[in-house]
């Protein structure tokens, strides 16, 4: 077995387990293994071993690998900050955007995604802690941007996602992932019905799927450490 099915075979795992002891079956949150920064070849290792959902966090890594791939039948997630100059290559390489934070790059990416192509999932990112420096949009904003995101064209409005402020505060934590299942219920009282909750990452994957994650982000845990790049999945 190599180092990276054995490190997906473990977080599969201990995901199982989260699942389990919050009452839930392990087929209720899908793992997302986070390939960043991480080579083509680990990226078939994990393929071979099973996993079927990438994500990627750069546009020009992203190019890079679908095409490298793309004898493989992956599923490409963005996940990363998206600008407006590079919305393309996401709109027509990506199965699913996490990263959603502005009405302008929905409407970009609802415009530029092919025509042959299935709708765009797409998540709204939300900033549930408060800090300047994350991405996402205000919990006061989602309901707001969610109703004009899902007007939209070729886009699918599927949920939201969040990358807390990392804490060794339960408490805290808890709460920055239950802020994100209020607001999917406040959305669901709007009339807009989503199906993910993505959040969580290899360090508090376990807390995440206890609070309702349906998509936990994984990628250290998986194929081991990086050298570079931004955040730590």
């Amino acid at each position: 077995m190599t180092d990276v099915a054995q490190g997906l075979a473990q977080v599969t795992a201990a995901l199982a387990a989260a699942a389990r002891a919050a009452g839930r079956t392990p087929q209720s949150v899908m793992l997302l293994a986070v390939s960043k920064t991480h080579p083509a070849a680990a990226i078939r290792a994990a393929f071979a071993a099973g996993q079927r959902c990438f994500g990627e966090n750069y546009v020009q890594e992203l190019a890079a690998k679908a095409a490298e791939l793309a004898d493989l039948p992956l599923e490409w997630h963005f996940i990363g900050p998206l600008q407006a100059n590079k919305t393309r290559q996401v709109a027509e390489l990506a199965q699913w955007v996490h990263s959603l934070e502005r009405l302008k790059i929905a409407q970009r990416l609802a415009a530029q995604r092919p025509p042959g192509l299935p709708p765009l999932n797409v998540c709204i990112q939300v900033n549930v802690s408060g800090e300047a420096s994350k991405s996402g949009c205000a919990p006061t904003e989602v309901l707001a941007l969610a109703q004009a995101v899902a007007a939209l064209p070729a886009l699918r409005l599927r949920g939201l996602m969040c990358i807390p402020e990392p804490t060794q505060d339960a408490a805290t934590l808890a709460a920055r992932f239950a802020l994100l299942g209020q607001l999917q219920q406040k959305l669901a009282q709007a009339g807009l019905v989503t199906d993910t909750l993505s959040m969580g990452m290899s360090a508090d994957m376990a807390q995440a799927v206890a609070a309702g994650s349906t998509m936990v982000r994984v990628g250290t845990a998986i194929f081991g450490a990086r050298d570079y790049g931004a955040g730590d999945a």
